[in-house]
């Protein structure tokens, strides 16, 4: 029989050694979809920021994208809709804000006043309200009759403050970037 010194391995040890690797491997596969699930959702990350292409949208006409879970109004606006916007007494308006205040400058640094961009959601119970709709041919809210004008300013109804601006910026002169 051969002498076992207390210094050297035996299979004991390997046998120990091998199990605990076993189990903390297995651990690891147990706790891993736990840690996994308080990731945010893809979907969510992918709409943190989002681009929109302005060639396809034809004067006069508005197109209705997702951003974040919400509904953006982009609007290319005519130049009566601009004038219409512009001769409002901004000083009679529940939550006064300029036109000018509501658009932003392109590449080329002038307002683009043309492109108008809204958080298509009524600030007054979070319905959406419908384009080309009501008393200034603005938005209209079905469920409680607030009113907006081209400028997406609240004229009349319960809604306490305008359609929101998004962040968005001019990429190109035919894109923004919404986010």
């Amino acid at each position: 029989m051969a002498e076992i010194h207390a210094d050297e391995p035996t299979r004991r040890d390997f046998l120990y050694v091998a199990t605990g690797a076993f189990a903390a491997v297995g651990a690891a596969a147990a706790v891993w979809p736990l840690i996994d699930q308080m990731n945010p959702d893809a979907s969510v990350l992918a709409l943190a920021s989002t681009e929109v292409d302005l060639s396809n949208i034809p004067v006069g006409q508005e197109i209705t994208i997702k951003w974040r879970g919400k509904p953006v109004f982009v609007r290319h606006r005519s130049e009566a809709e601009i004038k219409a916007a512009d001769e409002v007494d901004v000083a009679s308006l529940p939550d006064p804000e300029t036109d000018d205040q509501r658009v932003m400058k392109g590449p080329n640094g002038e307002l683009e006043r043309q492109w108008l961009v809204l958080v298509g959601i009524c600030t007054h119970l979070g319905c959406v309200p419908l384009a080309y709709k009501g008393e200034y041919n603005g938005y209209f809210c079905p469920c409680h009759g607030s009113v907006y004008d081209t400028s997406g300013r609240i004229r009349k109804g319960p809604a306490p403050l305008n359609l929101a601006v998004p962040p968005y910026s001019f990429i190109s002169d035919t894109k923004i970037k919404i986010g």
